[in-house]
């Protein structure tokens, strides 16, 4: 019997890239048009965060609770875990996520979306990356509409939207909601790539700027 340590990434994936884009058209199949409802409620949390209303923030902590609650179930658990035996081990990390969100917002203080600096700013073009950008990509990969990622449905496009509402955020709970999400973009772009897929970059690169605009922050302190 081989070592483990003579295994690599891609001895660990039973499914081939045709397998895993099904896997979100089917998603979008089975959820249309609820869509809709959810690029809509990302919409409505970026106009609140452009407009920075006191007491806001619970609502908006609160629906991306929600949806990290409901792509952790609808997609992680129910069907990429049926691929990918190792998601049925990251999916309760959806489900933490959705609860830290959920009491940060609640607690004393909550989210405040004062913010001006470059940090901000660059929250401000993540959140339009996966709210606009991310759902047109596949003509890009040349793949079908019909496996497109949406706000709210997949997970990659739902973390790195909320990456940057938390970029645009202040409050004591911030600094522990960046984790979670930093951490699937980063094992899902490493994924895509295993599988030779091109369209590795877009989640590696939203963390990577993520991980950059709070260095910059920080730097500037």
């Amino acid at each position: 019997m081989s070592e483990w340590w003579t295994y690599r990434l891609e001895d660990f994936l039973i499914f081939s890239p045709r397998v895993y884009w099904r896997m979100f058209e089917l998603a979008n199949a089975a959820f249309w048009p609820l869509h809709l409802l959810t690029l809509a409620a990302g919409l409505a949390i970026v106009l609140l965060v452009l407009r920075r209303p006191p007491r806001h923030g619970l609502w908006i902590a609160l629906v991306l609770a929600a949806l990290f609650a409901f792509v952790g179930w609808s997609f992680l658990s129910s069907r990429y875990a049926v691929i990918n035996w190792a998601i049925a081990y990251v999916a309760p990390a959806f489900g933490l996520q959705a609860l830290l969100l959920a009491f940060g917002g609640a607690a004393r203080g909550g989210l405040a979306f004062e913010r001006r600096d470059i940090a901000a700013r660059l929250g401000l073009l993540i959140m339009a990356a996966g709210l606009v950008v991310y759902p047109l990509l596949p003509p890009l990969f040349r793949r079908p509409w019909t496996s497109a990622e949406v706000f709210g449905i997949a997970p990659d496009p739902t973390a790195i939207t909320t990456l940057g509402v938390l970029l645009a955020a202040s409050g004591g709970p911030v600094p522990l909601l960046f984790a979670i999400p930093l951490l699937w973009l980063l094992l899902s772009g490493l994924t895509l790539h295993t599988m030779g897929d091109p369209q590795a970059w877009p989640p590696l690169l939203a963390a990577g700027t993520t991980v950059a605009a709070l260095a910059l922050r920080r730097i500037a302190r």
